[in-house]
């Protein structure tokens, strides 16, 4: 196959010697081009070049804002996505399955490749901007937004940088006692609230190596799943995050203080003043209206197999 090595040196686990390494596995049985992204929405255009002169494939190796520019520089097209983890979290990259390791993740890769295992999946998009697995609007943008003003020490510090910006947030940087915005769905129903997510795949996120799970519906093949909190106040919040990190227990959707949605195709969402929202990860600032919708089948997605996966574990 012909393939592009689509590389973010700034991507937190990005290293020059994993690059090499990566380069060479692929080129052992493919053709493969290295490219590397300069500047924000650089991937999308890459991606779209590459696509053009007939690549069959875009391999990202990144972080999932990186993965986000690509894939919409490849919704509609027939040339496949093939994500390999290179940031700090790497949520997508998990939830289909592949290691956390750049290196051990391009085997199982690779592996999806020889078998052919390709397939075509549904996206969300807000705004005419596709995402892979969610946007966040009110509380967790501007968490977002604080991790980003502290963008050198995002490489070292991951989680701890995350979990000391959404304590900030919550105090000095965001109003989460009142509604920011309203939700308006299809069937007519309106939704106040300061903090919502809207999910293409699930868990929203990952805590270490436990999966945030608040949303089983939110898969790749099926429509969005709407997370509206109508409350937020700390017990409400360690309250859904309990149960988001639980095993076995009840989910997230039987809280009270959450109006949970699933199978949505259509949403629009008008603010109360501006709010800020983030699409998987980047935080694309302050707006008062955001549509959403629900594209089946835009995309080719190379997904590893699981079986291969329990082999190299």
């Amino acid at each position: 196959m012909k393939l592009l090595l689509l590389v973010n040196s700034s991507a937190s686990s990005v290293t020059a010697r994993g690059r090499v390494v990566i380069q060479k596995a692929l080129a052992a049985d493919h053709e493969v081009t290295l490219a590397e992204t300069s500047r924000r929405g650089h991937a999308t255009r890459l991606a779209q070049s590459a696509c053009g002169d007939g690549t069959d494939a875009i391999v990202v190796l990144g972080g999932d804002g990186t993965l986000n520019e690509a894939a919409n520089g490849l919704a509609g097209s027939s040339c496949a996505l093939a994500p390999l983890p290179g940031g700090s979290t790497n949520v997508f990259a998990r939830t289909i399955g592949l290691p956390n390791d750049p290196i051990e993740a391009t085997g199982v890769l690779l592996d999806a490749l020889a078998e052919g295992s390709i397939r075509r999946v549904g996206l969300g998009s807000v705004n005419g901007r596709y995402f892979l697995f969610h946007v966040g609007l009110g509380y967790d943008a501007a968490v977002v937004a604080q991790v980003e003003r502290r963008d050198t020490l995002k490489r070292y510090l991951g989680h701890p940088l995350f979990a000391y910006s959404a304590v900030s947030t919550w105090f000095r940087h965001y109003e989460h006692d009142q509604p920011r915005f309203t939700l308006h769905h299809a069937d007519g129903d309106t939704v106040e609230s300061a903090f919502t997510i809207v999910l293409n795949t699930n868990p929203y996120t990952y805590l270490g190596n436990r999966p945030f799970d608040v949303a089983p519906e939110a898969t790749l093949t099926r429509g969005l799943v709407v997370m509206a909190l109508k409350q937020m106040t700390v017990p409400h919040i360690l309250r859904l995050a309990g149960r988001a990190l639980s095993k076995g227990g009840p989910p997230v959707s039987r809280l009270r203080t959450v109006d949970y949605r699933a199978d949505v195709t259509e949403l629009t969402v008008t603010g109360l003043g501006p709010f800020p929202y983030q699409v998987d990860g980047d935080h694309l600032g302050d707006t008062e209206r955001l549509t959403f919708r629900h594209d089946p089948e835009v995309l080719s997605l190379v997904v590893p197999d699981t079986r291969h996966v329990a082999r190299r574990a």
